[in-house]
């Protein structure tokens, strides 16, 4: 399920730019926009550019089936996520809802493969690389290596943890603090890969989210 609905969400976005580029085409600039929104505008402009139906009207159709059946595995996988007490646990997280919990049940699948939870980082390719040649030594860009749907998911719950939540925890604390040393983008960076510990911690020690957990 989490494959197919991947798969529906690439077709969605392919369609969305899609629409864009057409829009952009004919000097209509549509900006940034979710899907529901993007249809949305695109339905306005059709109604003042009738002529324009032919081209268009087959793009928000197909849109709009896609995200229905998005939704679909959406309900779907909220059911099997309630129904697994490991899932449950790790959606106590915040900013770790059941896709992101999921997908790392899946991509795991033996959490005792890892001697030490802060080893999850780099199999999912959230750590940085090192290069060294004589007496140069640098830390570069993260290395990517891993499930980069993983990556995306947990990089997206490290963003809704800096940006959107409010209730406070150690957790969000120090992603913020990092944010201001260190750039918001390499900040959520780090905050998905503390994620990844975090996840496998609470599934191998039986425990749940605590808001003033230690992050170190």
């Amino acid at each position: 399920m989490l494959a197919a609905r991947t798969k529906l969400v690439n077709l969605r976005r392919d369609i969305d730019n899609q629409m864009c580029g057409l829009c952009k085409g004919l000097g209509i600039v549509l900006g940034k926009a979710g899907s529901t929104n993007l249809a949305r505008k695109v339905d306005a402009v059709l109604a003042e550019a009738p002529d324009l139906q032919d081209i268009f009207a087959p793009l928000p159709l197909a849109q709009s089936c896609l995200t229905e059946q998005i939704e679909k595995f959406d309900r779907q996988l909220m059911a099997v996520a309630k129904g697994d007490q490991i899932v449950r646990r790790m959606m106590t997280v915040p900013g770790v809802g059941p896709l992101t919990a999921l997908s790392f049940v899946v991509t795991i699948d033996d959490p005792n493969r890892f001697r030490h939870s802060a080893d999850v980082g780099a199999y999912l390719g959230l750590t940085p690389r090192r290069y060294q040649s004589g007496e140069m030594d640098r830390t570069g860009r993260i290395s990517k290596r891993g499930n980069r749907q993983m990556r995306t998911y947990l990089f997206e719950a490290a963003n809704v943890l800096l940006t959107v939540v409010r209730r406070g925890s150690a957790l969000k604390r120090w992603g913020s603090k990092l944010a201001k040393r260190i750039g918001t983008k390499k900040a959520k960076v780090a905050v998905a890969r503390k994620m990844a510990v975090i996840l496998h911690a609470i599934w191998t020690d039986g425990t749940e989210f605590q808001a003033e957990m230690r992050t170190a």
